[in-house]
C-alpha cells in the first residue's frame, strides 16, 4: 500500500472511531511503528489530525475547539433526544423538588422534555435554575416550571452567564439535581471543557447539588478538553447513549458513577 492509500484508510479510521493508536494502525498496514509516526506527521501538517500520546484524534478534538450552541445543535441530536429522555427517568411524575440545569445542547434537549413534563398532581410545579439563555426561553412559558435564570456575563459562544457573580449564585443553592454537560469525559483526566469561565460554573453545579448527573454522548467518551471541572469520583451519574470504553467504564465503576445507557 502506497503512503497515500494509508492517509486516507487513516483518515477514514478517525471519522468511524474517533482515535487511532500507532501500534493499532502498525499492525493494521503490516508496517513498522516509524512509518506509522511518519504517516501522522504528514496527516497532522495537513491538519486532518492532532497528534497524541500512542496515536491520534480528529483535530476538532483539540482541548481548545469549542463549537457554538448553533454548530452544536446539528450535532448527534438523536442521540441527545434519547439521553435527555432518559435523564427524565430521575425527574418522574411524583418529583417536587428543584433541578439545576447547565448550558448547552444536551441540557437544550433535557429542556424540551421538562417542557412537556406532567406532575403527578395537578397544579403542583417544580424549580429549575439554569444560567442559559436559550434552556430559560424554552422554559418561561411552562405553567409547571418556576424559573429562576442566574445573571453573570452572557458568551456568546454558548449564550450562557459566566463569571464570578454566576459562580456565587450558584454557590447559594442546593438544587436536589444538577444535569450538566461535557465536552470531555475521560478516565485519566475526568470531565472537561474548553472555556475556563464555563468550567467554574459547571464546576458549582456539580458542588452544589444533593445528586450531580452528566450527559455527554458517545463523542465525549475518551476526550480531554483544556479545563478540567470535575473528577469522576466528585459526580453520582453519568446519562450516554453507548457503553463507554473498557478504560472508561473501569474508572467509572472505580469513582462509583451510576452510569445509565440510554
Amino acid at each position: 500500500m502506497y503512503a497515500t492509500e494509508r492517509h486516507e484508510a487513516i483518515a477514514a479510521a478517525l471519522q468511524s472511531a474517533g482515535r487511532v493508536s500507532v501500534a493499532g494502525l502498525a499492525e493494521h498496514f503490516d508496517v513498522t511503528t516509524e512509518t506509522v509516526r511518519r504517516d501522522l506527521d504528514a496527516l497532522e501538517t495537513a491538519g486532518v489530525l492532532r497528534r497524541v500520546h500512542g496515536g491520534a484524534v480528529p483535530v476538532e478534538r483539540s482541548s481548545l475547539v469549542e463549537l457554538s450552541v448553533a454548530e452544536r445543535e446539528g450535532q448527534h441530536g438523536p442521540e441527545k433526544t434519547v439521553i435527555a429522555r432518559a435523564a427524565m427517568r430521575l425527574v418522574p411524575p411524583t418529583f417536587t423538588g428543584s433541578i439545576a440545569l447547565d448550558a448547552g445542547t444536551t441540557s437544550g434537549a433535557v429542556a424540551a422534555e421538562l417542557a412537556r413534563w406532567e406532575p403527578a398532581t395537578p397544579g403542583a410545579t417544580i424549580t429549575v435554575i439554569t444560567n442559559s439563555v436559550p434552556i430559560a426561553g424554552v422554559l418561561q412559558h411552562s405553567a409547571h416550571v418556576e424559573l429562576h435564570l442566574l445573571g453573570g456575563r452572557v458568551r456568546g459562544v454558548t449564550s450562557a452567564a459566566v463569571g464570578t457573580a454566576t459562580v456565587e449564585q450558584i454557590g447559594a443553592l442546593r438544587p436536589d439535581v444538577a444535569f450538566v454537560g461535557t465536552n470531555g469525559l475521560s478516565a485519566g483526566f475526568g470531565l472537561s471543557t474548553p472555556d475556563e469561565h464555563e468550567a467554574a460554573v459547571k464546576a458549582a453545579y456539580v458542588l452544589a447539588a444533593r445528586r450531580s448527573v452528566v450527559l455527554a454522548d458517545a463523542a465525549k467518551h475518551g476526550v480531554e478538553a483544556l479545563m478540567r471541572f470535575a473528577r469522576l469520583d466528585e459526580i453520582d451519574t453519568l446519562v450516554t447513549d453507548q457503553e463507554p470504553p473498557a478504560d472508561l467504564a473501569g474508572a467509572l465503576a472505580d469513582a462509583d458513577v451510576e452510569v445509565v445507557v440510554a
